[in-house]
Parts: structure tokens; sequence; C-alpha cells
């Protein structure tokens, strides 16, 4: 028999019987079919073997149990890439707990009762799958950049409106664009005037929606329906000041030319951005691109769940991974096939009789490396962290900014600039970074200290790959914030509801701890990244002319003086 630790998790079974004596019977399972717990029962009640073995680890063992702890460790949640790791393995939760609702039965429940019948008879239980937590890290890891963007961009046209994706895609692509209008904008007749109607128009359409959106929240208008009745209503006023003109001397008189181009640029940008997202996603909808057809949902409600071969929580998506990334896919499926096939072998050579359980999408992998235990991969590279593959573009854009940024202001030094206008110029990094970091955090729902703290640090963090302003801020919320693991489960039932408009669920989210706080700490290092670029393309130009021309001869100057430097100290020590 095996000894439970202390913390209610099996331990490993006692060694008995001769060893090489032992066997192995796999018994392939549907998790979401209820033929597939009265398959478990009888088969480990027919067998009755020393040990029964089951496709779980420690941590699924514990919430199966309900013996879970609540705490998650939140400095785990702002770390490098485990943000992206927690949204990969929520995702895949999510995917369980809708198969188990369609369904009408717990996913994994096969798991349980395999675990309650050998209790029930006195046997010995051994967890034989990988830690989630390492085959999430080591999933993401062998994924290239490319296939984790073709990944998310599959998952946000699959499962959301895709006019909804489309607007959010023509957002990024517009903010983009915005910097590259202001710049060329004048090679295809993009005017300073032009750009200053835009400006005018946008404020006066901002201010126009935003008055008609709090006229109709106040006074319950019916006909005018809130936020979608102010933009539509912003709009046309801001088209007709941009038709007409009206007020534009007015905004130029009271805004400096580089803000109005600016704010001019960035408008055309999203506009621009927002209507090829908005229109790509018109045609996806009308050709059914992305959205489920009435033949799809027809087959799913016939579908019959003894013929799915593997739902797991980490294997659901299985053959949609396969497509996206063989590497990923490798690190879900096949890694693990040999990492229960090594515990199972052992088990065997150890004299024990076992039975075990496992997703039918295992069994076959599972009993070729148990018919030939030579071909198993060595343990060693089945476990630990993986390493990315491939050239870490992350990184080397990070210290490419970092060096960019400290060789700017040294050649800008050594050309000569005068402190006062070093100084001048750092304090707009500083300003800019900081109004972009603490802006998004607090319209992501961040407290004002939060924002501000995220705020103060992101001209250091943007040029530091270690660092990251949402780090800050999201320490400082969880001075507010308590995340557990139940928040997981609440995301789940929110995304559950289809009867709901979009709007109302995004605000339910946002309502809960951990989503919130993974949401402010994306939206204050967002901010860094836009202010980083918007930097070097907009506030440069205008610091010190009305082309980059100029920064590039300064950054030449000083290399040569530099390199002049450089060559006579050379000479003195050589001398």
């Amino acid at each position: 028999m095996n000894d439970d630790s202390d913390d209610g998790v099996p331990g490993p079974p006692q060694p008995s019987g001769a060893r090489g004596d032992g066997s192995v019977r796999v018994v392939g399972t549907a998790h979401v079919s209820a033929e597939s717990v009265d398959e478990v029962e009888a088969v480990i009640d027919e067998e009755r073997p020393d040990v029964v073995a089951v496709e779980l680890d420690e941590g699924r063992y514990r919430q199966m149990k309900g013996e879970t702890p609540d705490d998650l460790d939140p400095g785990d949640l702002l770390q490098g890439n485990t943000v992206f790791q927690f949204l990969a393995y929520w995702m895949l939760s999510y995917v369980q707990t809708r198969m188990g609702d369609r369904f009408d039965i717990e996913p994994g429940a096969e798991m349980l009762a395999a675990v309650e019948a050998a209790e029930d008879l006195g046997l010995d239980v051994a967890l034989v799958d990988r830690d989630i937590q390492t085959t999430i890290q080591r999933f993401w890891a062998r994924m290239s950049l490319m296939e984790k963007a073709r990944m998310v961009g599959a998952l946000a046209f699959g499962v959301t409106d895709p006019r909804i994706a489309g607007v959010a895609v023509g957002v990024i692509a517009g903010v983009l664009l915005g910097p590259a209008i202001a710049l060329f904008g004048g090679a295809v007749g993009i005017t300073d005037a032009i750009l200053a109607r835009v400006t005018t128009g946008a404020l006066v359409g901002v201010s126009v929606g935003a008055l008609v959106s709090t006229l109709a929240a106040e006074s319950d208008l019916r006909s005018v329906s809130g936020t979608a009745g102010g933009a539509l209503v912003g709009s046309v006023a801001g088209s007709a000041v941009f038709l007409t003109g009206v007020g534009v001397g007015t905004v130029t008189g009271f805004l400096s030319p580089f803000v109005v181009g600016a704010v001019g640029s960035l408008v055309l940008g999203l506009l621009v951005g927002v209507g090829i997202g908005l229109l790509a996603a018109l045609v996806m909808g009308a050709t059914g691109i992305g959205l489920a057809s009435e033949a799809d949902v027809d087959d799913l409600e016939g579908f019959d769940p003894a013929e799915l071969t593997d739902a797991d929580v980490v294997t659901a998506m299985m053959e949609e991974f396969r497509q996206f990334s063989p590497g990923g896919a490798e690190a879900l499926i096949d890694e693990r096939d040999a990492f229960i096939a090594h515990q199972l072998v052992s088990l065997r050579e150890a004299g024990f009789s076992v039975v075990a359980v496992v997703g039918a999408g295992h069994r076959e992998g599972i009993e070729r490396y148990l018919a030939d235990p030579a071909s198993l991969p060595p343990m060693e590279s089945l476990t630990g962290t993986a390493k990315s593959g491939g050239v870490p573009w992350g990184k080397v854009i990070g210290y490419g900014v970092t060096v960019a940024f400290l060789g700017f202001f040294l050649l800008l030094a050594m050309a000569g600039v005068r402190n006062e206008q070093l100084l001048t110029l750092f304090a707009a990094w500083f300003l800019i970074n900081g109004a972009f970091a603490a802006g998004l955090a607090r319209l992501a729902g961040a407290r004002w200290t939060s924002a501000g703290v995220g705020g103060l640090v992101a001209w250091m963090t943007s040029i530091n790959p270690a660092l990251a302003p949402g780090w800050f801020t999201g320490y400082m919320e969880l001075r507010h914030l308590t995340v557990n693991v139940a928040d997981i489960g609440r995301l789940n039932e929110l995304l559950d509801d289809e009867t709901r408009p979009v709007g109302d669920i995004l605000a339910d989210m946002l309502d809960v701890p951990l989503f919130k706080l993974i949401v402010i700490v994306a939206a204050t290092n967002i901010g860094s990244i836009v202010a980083t670029v918007l930097f070097g393309l907009y506030v440069l130009p205008q610091f010190f002319g009305a082309s980059d021309a100029s920064v590039t001869q300064l950054m030449l100057e000083g290399a040569r003086e530099s390199a002049r430097i450089l060559w006579a100290t050379a000479r003195g020590v050589l001398a």
C-alpha cells in the first residue's frame, strides 16, 4: 500500500512482488462521457489491481478532491510570460467547462470515479501525469511568435463577434498607422490644414458624443441608446466640422502645431484602421468565415460523447493546436504520452499490476511506449522549463531599445547639444511614458495611486527589458485586491452566458479581481510601449526640426566627435 502524504496527496506505492513481473492495462476514456465512468468502475472492480494510475497531477488531484487552496501567488501573475501562460490555461479550462455543460457531465468525472473506486477497494492510487504548469509553460515556449499571433487571432475571430474583433484589430493598426501619416502624409496630400480640420472635428465629436451620452443616461431616452447614440451623434458633429472647417482657427490658435499634427494624424490612423477592420469583419460575417454555421450547431447537438477521443483540460483543443503549432502540440500531447509511459513502466518493473485510466487520445501513444520502453525519450527531456526556440525577438527588441536610448543621448551630448535641451528631451520622454502608462492603467480600472506608480517608473521600464511598469501597478493594486482560484470559475460562468450583451459581460469580467489585475497590468505595459514608439516617431522630429534629417545629422556629428576623441585617446596611449 502507499502512504498518503500529510497533505492528502497519494504517495508512491510501496514496492511489492518480484521486479519485472508487473502488468499494465490502459483504459482509454472519453472525458465527457457518462459511459466512461461506468467502464472505469467496472474495469477496476474486475481487475482489482495493485495500483490505479490516473491521468492527473497533484494540482488537478487537489482540485478534483476539493482540496485546492484558493490563494494564488500574485507574484507569479505579474512576472514574465506567466500571465500569457495563465491565459492559455484559462482558455483550456473554459473549453473544458463548456464541454461539460454541453454533455451534462463534469469533465474528468471518470478520473474521480477511478480514484474513489480505488479508495473503496483499498487500492493504491498513482498520479502519473506531468504538472500542468510545466505543460503549459513548455507549450507556450515551443510556439513561435507567428504561431502565438495566429492562435490568438483564430480564437478572437472564432469565439467573438467578428465585428468586435475587427474593430479591436483596427484600433491597434490605427495607432501604428498614425505616426506614418505624421511623417509621410504630406507625400500623399495630407497637409497641415487637413490635420487641423481632423483635430478640430475629433475634439468636437468627442465632446458632443460625451454630452449626448450623459444626457441620454440621465433622462433615460430610449430613442438614443447611451454610448452608441452618443458615438453616432458625435461622429456626425465631428464630420460636419471637418467638412465646413468651423472652429479650426480657434483650435490651431490654442494648441501648438505639434499637438495639432499629432492628434490629427493619430485620429486619421484610427479612422483608417477601424474602417478597414470593420469592413473585413462585415465581409467575414456575410461569408460566414469565423462564425459557426447552423449545420455546425446541429452536428454538435447530435454529437455522441462516446465518440469524443480526448477532451481533458490540456488536450481539449489538441487538433486545433497541432494545426497551428507542431511544437506546441508536442508539449501538450506527445511529451505527456512519454511522461505517463515512464511512470507506468516504472510501476510495472516494480512488480505492480496496474490499471491506468487515461484519455483515449493518449492511449495509442502510451501503449506504443509500453510495448517498446527503449524508445522512450529520457525523462530529463520531458521535465523542467523549456526555452523558446528560434530568435528571442522580445529580448532582442527590448535590449535594442535600451542600447538605442542610451546611445541616442550619448551621441547628442557628443554633438554639442546643450544640457538644457537634453533635460527638456528627457522630461518629454518621462512625461509621455508616464501619461500613456498611467492613463491606460486608469482606463483599465486601476486606482489613481496604482496608475501613478506605474506612470512614474514607465520611463525607466520602457528601456529595461527586465522590468515592466505593469508589475509596479499590479503590486499596488494587490493591496486592495484578493485573487483566488474561484475567480477562474466565475470568469467561465460569465463567458458561458450567451444571452447577455458583450458589453455587460465585459463589465462584469472587469469586476472579477483576477481578470481586473491582468487587464490593468497589460494596459500599463501597452501604454509604455505605445509611448516609446510615439516618442521616436512624433516627438523627436518635432523637437529637432520638421523632419528626422536634423536628428540624424546631430547623431552623425556625435558619432564623428566620439570617434575623434577615441582616436586621439588611443594615439595618446600608444605614443
